[in-house]
């Protein structure tokens, strides 16, 4: 035991959390960082500086609280996303994790539980226990798949408080097809459930797949949940949100702490919807550097997953380990996320996806 858990073992720590890992990847000063799902194309200059405009002109005002029901912003967000949603569908959050955490707070809570179905995004468990919700598991098939039948089965054995489903899944990159939300829907009705649909890569779906944001009419349990750190460029600026009926909204106002989101915040996400044309045309080159990676793994003998994000999980290879290591040696970092005989590889720019192609060709045929 090391020092630094022996001083935090002393500490009236909640005996839940003792023991937990905090969430967070590798952060490795190495040229081509494809770990952690970041859009590796950043911002475009006129959005840079229309982003900087906005925030200038807001600074004068500082001194006062921000609008605390971010009015601009709720409504430039039902326009960006369709669907007929307004301004009282939306609400907004420190990126989507804040949001997540939120519905947990309202809806969660001790003698509660949450549901989700593993592999799947690692914060799940970590916002479960943080706000004193129970976590369970359900099961997926050996492809990372999940039927409608399947789903509504587990959810129904288990009676959750909260069912969360990812799609496109973080870390298989697989997305659901919308029976299966719509079982996920109809089995929780038992235990009042409410379903969460996790689509932070949504943007980078194929054009033949789906959003749930068109089964949220008549569903007041159904929340998606999205955010701009991804297709929009924006993971620093830390700005999630979701669509639902109007009283989730008022549900979460009820744990959010006040003027949670600043009014540079707020500049930021309007001045980059403003945008979203131009950024969205990076997602389009993504999602081509994504297809590369399918196709040149598979080339190689390898088995990626299919991906509706902006990352590839793939296997097939006789010592995943040794390629980790071999990759960051030529200064290209790639992810371990747990599942054995697999790694996850972002897809970034041309020239970066094609240095993690031409090293991992010398690493097989070696």
């Amino acid at each position: 035991m090391n020092e630094q858990l022996e001083n935090l073992n002393r500490l009236p720590l909640r005996d839940d959390l003792r023991g937990l890992t905090p969430y967070g990847a590798p952060q490795l000063d190495v040229p081509v960082l494809l770990n952690v799902n970041e859009n590796t194309h950043g911002l475009p200059e006129h959005v840079r500086r229309a982003i900087m405009a906005e925030i200038e002109s807001v600074v004068a005002g500082l001194n006062r609280y921000p609008d605390r029901e971010f009015t601009l912003l709720r409504e430039n967000l039902a326009k960006y996303l369709g669907h007929g949603l307004a301004a009282e569908n939306i609400w907004a959050g420190n990126g989507s994790n804040e949001v997540l955490q939120q519905i947990l707070q309202a809806f969660g809570g001790p003698g509660r539980t949450a549901m989700s179905f593993p592999p799947t995004y690692s914060m799940y468990p970590l916002l479960s226990s943080g706000t004193g919700t129970a976590y369970v598991t359900g099961t997926r098939d050996r492809d990372f798949s999940l039927t409608p039948e399947s789903a509504a089965e587990q959810i129904r054995a288990q009676a959750p408080s909260i069912v969360i489903l990812c799609t496109p899944n973080n870390p298989t990159g697989t997305a659901l097809e919308l029976a299966v939300i719509e079982a996920a829907y109809e089995a929780g009705e038992a235990s009042n459930a409410i379903v969460v649909v996790d689509e932070a890569y949504a943007e980078f779906s194929h054009a033949d797949t789906p959003s749930a944001l068109q089964l949220l009419p008549g569903r007041e349990r159904l929340i998606v949940s999205r955010t701009m750190s991804k297709a929009f460029a924006l993971a620093g600026a830390r700005i999630g949100y979701l669509a639902a009926a109007p009283q989730i909204a008022d549900a979460l106002r009820l744990v959010r702490l006040p003027y949670h989101l600043s009014a540079l915040t707020q500049a930021t996400a309007n001045a980059a919807l403003t945008h979203a044309d131009a950024l969205l045309s990076n997602v389009e080159d993504i999602k081509g550097q994504r297809d590369r990676i399918v196709t040149e793994l598979r080339a190689l003998g390898l088995e990626p997953a299919p991906s509706d994000a902006n990352f590839v999980l793939f296997s097939g290879m006789e010592n995943p380990r040794a390629v980790w290591e071999g990759l960051l040696e030529a200064g290209v970092l790639v992810r371990d996320i747990g599942i054995e005989g697999h790694l996850r590889v972002t897809a970034g720019t041309e020239a970066e996806t094609t240095a993690f192609l031409t090293r991992l060709r010398e690493l097989l045929a070696a």
